[in-house]
């Protein structure tokens, strides 16, 4: 039997990428195979291929870090899933619980931690695997390792959030929609920013309160003070170097400001006694590990949150999927039918 895959081979760029056929592996001890249904893409995803993310990854290189699918082997030693399990790769194998440490973060899937997802098959040690709640579709439950669960993490483990609370969000990815629904979930007021009506459209179906279009109002931050209607607590910051001096100006003494993203730059200078002297938290946010995982993942199933889908693509157009993400076409999830 064999193994289609998608390979960084060569060198960096979505034109590298190649589908190849290796041979199926058997799994090991403690090991499981899963036949990948669906696998979803992330910014981090299109970085590593664009050589941006590691321009040290070793190559060849499997990418993506999110799928989901169905046991279909297992090695000696495994007790935690089954044969015929419909189950979700959890993004850092290794992190199962507690701090992180450097060694637990580099077992991140389709980067550090070896190949990733964009496979028909993968063989991976059974812990990193999560069985899904019968309401969540493999289709869905592939787009919550990376984006979900970070958002999950910056509202819920890192954030605090709780009725009353208000959360300002940035832009419409997939971190950003998955954090205006749990702190929907949660009873917080949401106050949204994004570039288009039509992107303001999604954000308002989510339940956001209040949104800001960025590029219409100069000064959108005294407008999202306004719009907050009270001190804002919480902020998702995706935008990086752009953004940060208006968020440390936005959130109130004592509050949060989440570090997720860096979409307008890594490196920003930082008005230091905004910070100090207000008692401002910055917290990098990374994901999570396999506990928090499964909690999110009883959150979503009890409370019926559906993934923000944007586009579909099936298994042998994985370019396109990636030049999609390149162009910015997408509003929530970019998704692969690895059937398709």
């Amino acid at each position: 039997m064999t193994n289609k895959a998608w390979a960084l081979r060569g060198g960096f760029g979505i034109d590298r990428l190649a589908l190849e056929e290796r041979p199926e592996r058997e799994p090991g001890f403690g090991e499981a195979r899963v036949r990948i249904e669906w696998v979803s893409l992330n910014r981090r995803d299109l970085l590593l291929v664009e050589g941006i993310y590691n321009p040290r990854q070793a190559l060849p290189i499997v990418p993506c870090s999110d799928g989901a699918g169905i046991v279909e082997a297992l090695g000696a030693g495994c007790e935690r899933v089954q044969v015929g399990d419909r189950v979700v790769v959890h993004f850092f194998p290794g992190w199962i619980a507690g701090e992180p440490d450097m060694a637990k973060l580099a077992t991140g899937l389709g980067g550090p931690g070896g190949d990733g997802t964009l496979q028909q098959t993968l063989v991976i040690a059974e812990q990193a695997l999560v069985r899904l709640p019968e309401a969540l579709s493999t289709q869905a439950a592939a787009t919550l390792p990376c984006a979900a669960l970070t958002a999950w993490c910056a509202i819920v483990e890192q954030g605090g959030v709780r009725p009353g609370s208000v959360v300002l969000t940035q832009g419409t990815g997939g971190v950003s929609l998955f954090a205006v629904q749990f702190a929907k979930m949660l009873g917080a007021r949401v106050v949204a920013t994004t570039s288009s009506d039509a992107k303001a459209a999604t954000l308002s179906e989510l339940g956001a309160d209040a949104i800001v279009n960025y590029r219409t109002d100069p000064d959108w931050a005294r407008r999202a003070r306004e719009l907050a209607g009270g001190p804002i607590d919480l902020i998702v910051e995706v935008g990086g170097a752009d953004t940060l001096d208006a968020s440390l100006r936005l959130i109130r003494p004592g509050g949060t400001i989440a570090l997720i993203g860096v979409l307008s730059g890594a490196k920003a200078a930082i008005n230091l006694p905004l910070a100090v002297m207000r008692q401002v938290r910055l917290q990098g946010v990374t994901c999570g590990h396999r506990e928090n995982f499964e909690a999110m993942l009883r959150a979503i199933a009890a409370h019926g949150i559906d993934p923000v889908i944007s586009h579909r693509f099936g298994f042998g157009e994985a370019r396109e999927a990636f030049q999609c993400m390149a162009r910015n076409e997408h509003v929530g999830k970019i998704v692969v039918a690895m059937d398709g």
